[in-house]
């Protein structure tokens, strides 16, 4: 397989006798890589944290109305950044695990999990936009439960097969189909998330809600669209140059930047922009999962 060197992520100081290449300096010095990971943990585990207190906040306003999407939403959330965090707490043994295919799954099974949690605003989006034009909406949850079964199922077999023969070939399709994956991610908040904001927009009525509801679509739609083609675009890199590996440990600043830009910074923002509490009062907007 030819490897494609990143060289823009090379720079040549060379003066006074300085190190030529800072960046493999930065990469192979395990106080940086240390302070780099523990860095991540902490800011996963501040998330997880918000995610948890606001589900808190939210069964507390309204326990009558079981697991909503909302609240599903945020624990999915508080387990996905709470399993990061514990995972780069413990950098060195996750890396360094044996056989090859462990700190695959450690790694790829939470970006896994982002892609439900986040996908689940895709499907809830999707059935107000279906109420909204009068069409059924009985079939969405079926399709979202089969391409995420679907998803999972061919993961596990590329673990399976990973753990029985280590193959490049095969952890060279498991990459490209996380890609894939995430492109997938990608489309669905520009389909039913640009669908749902125009539809708001040919709204007649101005009111402050309408405007906040508009605000919220759009942006979440675009958070998430970006850090799916981001993910789509780095881990597709990452199969054909070895230089873009995001799951070996003496890439901690590419590790630090791949993170922050496609799960750190996005959930921060998402549960930012969420943050509003249920009403009290049953809300045709507001339903339980059935």
């Amino acid at each position: 397989m030819t490897r494609m060197p990143l060289s823009f992520l090379h720079i040549d100081i060379g003066v006074g006798g300085l190190p030529s290449n800072w960046w493999d300096e930065i990469n192979e010095s395990v106080k940086w890589q240390d302070g780099i990971f523990f860095t991540l943990c902490a800011a996963y585990a501040l998330v997880s944290l918000v995610a948890l207190i606001q589900l808190i906040r939210i069964e507390l306003r309204v326990p009558e109305y079981g697991w909503t999407t909302q609240k599903v939403f945020h624990l999915m959330n508080f387990i996905v950044n709470g399993v990061r965090a514990i995972m780069f707490g413990f950098h060195k043994l996750v890396f360094l695990l044996h056989p090859r295919v462990l700190p695959l799954l450690l790694l790829d099974l939470p970006g896994l999990l982002f892609f439900s949690t986040y996908t689940l605003l895709v499907l809830f989006w999707a059935e107000i936009y279906h109420q909204a034009r009068s069409l059924p909406t009985d079939k969405l949850r079926i399709f979202y439960f089969s391409i995420n079964g679907g998803i999972y199922f061919i993961q596990v077999c590329i673990w399976v097969y990973l753990w029985i023969d280590d193959s490049s070939v095969v952890e060279f399709l498991g990459k490209i189909f996380i890609a894939v994956v995430s492109f997938i991610a990608a489309l669905g908040f520009l389909l039913y998330g640009g669908r749902l904001f125009f539809m708001l927009r040919r709204f007649p009525i101005e009111s402050k809600g309408r405007r906040n509801k508009l605000h919220e679509v759009g942006s979440v739609t675009a958070i998430c669209f970006i850090c799916f083609l981001i993910r789509c675009f780095v881990v597709a890199l990452s199969a054909f140059d070895s230089d873009a590996s995001l799951d070996v440990l003496d890439h901690p600043v590419l590790n630090l930047i791949y993170y922050m830009l496609v799960e750190i910074l996005p959930s921060a923002l998402v549960l930012y922009i969420l943050r509003k509490l249920p009403p009290k009062k049953v809300s045709a907007q507001y339903h339980p999962i059935r």
